[in-house]
């Protein structure tokens, strides 16, 4: 009961504090997803912190050192890389946003390239890959709160409840909801991560040392890159990877568009990296969950935090943890049903159907378009099986593909045409809708490749026939010197 309370406590505060934030604030389009663009440095900070700490690293991190030992640690490396690349990349695009007033990803790439198509295209992509990401934040919501309250609450019912709380609060008052609930989420996450880090390890194995040597004598190997599979191939191409599509989820750039300086972002990318080293502590409770709740298989090694805590802690502390859980879905989430919502209403919408569509109605259409949103999430949380697993695959495939027309659009001279970035991206998503759902990987493609290289991410793949198509089209298509057209026609 004393879990159940503490479960319920912060859900309801995390709905006071979303809808609380609207206060003081006329709820412009602008407004709801950008925050008018005068987050500081913290807010901002918060908003991309936020992409680290979701259900999928409190859960999938610990469950992933779990199950599969070293390979879990691109996780830490591909947030450190992105943020490097963040000093150079953000600010560009923020005065870029700022100067044209745009509030969402697809608004840049149409204005960019001066093509409402791509920017149609682009939103397309966007809510392709954050549907199964919003079912994510939803399961493992579900996994938490069933578990932390001890069977109290159903999976199903979490799911529902969690569902209407952060409905609520984005309707009420979008990106804002999310920034001053992440300040909490934060507070709370780190808390627990350190502590839970650090304590497990300590009190099961008398420190971290004894902790890793006593899981490389029971599992030999565990703790290396193996020689296939998850090797050090894989996993150089998958930080590589993911580094690169990092900051190309809707979400994630729309939260670029709320900072109100450029220098916030510098600031950021020098703090960020040390931030990412937190996971660290997460990874350990999964290593310390190895040896001590042995037996889980497949998708149950997600469980691995919680059925530790939940053989070392009282109720009530397992109820704070659970607390922290709730809020790595709930903060995460927001930031999805708004950026999906936006897409839809202010690039789908406005772009295919009115263009001519004031910002009062597109802001009225978002808001409508929130519960629609979250209703297919939760239908594809309770009856999606296997396939949202292939399309959570893709998701990150997908938005990487969005990268090299990023990159050249902040070029001072883009040679780039829009032709070149639609064909690009399109060839780029169809190859990773192929390849994910047909469960192909670089080796069985090319199997005269040298062992080393059959496991480097399929993903690159897809971006290599992206930038080939991308380069291409836009040498074809490219607009020829008014000069050299003069002369043609004399």
């Amino acid at each position: 009961m004393s879990a159940l309370i503490i479960i319920a406590a912060i859900t309801l505060f995390a709905l006071y504090l979303g809808v609380r934030a609207k206060r003081g604030h006329d709820m412009s389009l602008e407004q709801w997803t950008v925050g008018g663009r005068s987050f500081g440095t913290a807010f901002v900070f918060l908003l991309m912190a936020g992409e680290i700490y979701t259900t999928f690293t409190f859960l999938g991190g610990s469950g992933f050192a779990y199950g599969k030992g070293a390979p879990v640690y691109y996780i830490l490396a591909y947030g450190t890389l992105a943020y490097i690349l963040s000093y150079w990349m953000l600010p560009p695009i923020w005065r870029y946003a700022k100067n044209h007033r745009l509030v969402s990803q697809p608004h840049f790439f149409a204005r960019k390239y001066e093509s409402p198509a791509l920017g149609t295209l682009v939103a397309l992509v966007g809510v392709a890959a954050l549907i199964p990401y919003l079912v994510l934040q939803l399961k493992g919501l579900g996994i938490i709160v069933a578990t932390a309250s001890y069977g109290a609450i159903s999976s199903t019912a979490a799911v529902w409840i969690g569902a209407c709380v952060v409905t609520a609060y984005v309707i009420v008052s979008g990106v804002r909801g999310s920034a001053w609930n992440s300040v909490v989420k934060d507070l709370l996450i780190l808390a627990n991560v350190l502590f839970l880090g650090i304590y497990l390890p300590l009190h099961y194995y008398g420190g971290f040392s004894d902790m890793f040597r006593a899981i490389d004598a029971a599992r030999p190997g565990f703790l290396t890159f193996p020689a296939k599979g998850s090797s050090v191939t894989w996993f150089q191409s998958t930080v590589l990877l993911t580094a690169l599509g990092f900051f190309m989820w809707p979400h994630t750039f729309g939260s670029i568009f709320t900072a109100k300086d450029e220098r916030i972002f510098r600031r950021n990318a020098m703090v960020l990296p040390l931030y990412q080293l937190i996971l660290l502590f997460v990874f350990f409770v999964g290593f310390a969950a190895t040896l001590k709740v042995p037996g889980l298989k497949g998708g149950d090694i997600d469980l691995s935090l919680f059925r530790l805590s939940l053989q070392t802690f009282d109720p009530w502390f397992v109820g704070v943890i659970g607390a922290a859980g709730i809020l790595t879905a709930l903060v995460p989430g927001s930031m999805i049903l708004t950026s999906a919502s936006t897409l839809l209403a202010n690039d789908v919408y406005r772009g295919m159907v009115s263009r001519k569509a004031s910002d009062a109605t597109v802001a009225k259409l978002a808001r409508f378009l929130v519960p629609v949103v979250a209703l297919v999430a939760v239908g594809f949380t309770l009856q999606g099986g296997e396939t949202i697993v292939a399309l959570l695959l893709m998701g990150y495939s997908f938005v990487t593909q969005l990268f090299p027309a990023v990159i050249c659009s902040l070029r001072p001279h883009n040679r780039a045409t829009k032709q070149g970035a639609f064909c690009g991206i399109l060839a780029g998503v169809a190859v990773v809708a192929v390849t994910t759902t047909m469960h192909l990987s670089i080796g069985q493609l090319m199997p005269f490749l040298p062992d080393a290289l059959k496991d480097i991410n399929i993903g690159f793949l897809a971006l290599a026939v992206n930038i080939i198509v991308f380069a291409a089209v836009s040498a074809v298509t490219q607009a020829r010197p008014v000069e050299q057209t003069h002369a043609s026609v004399n």
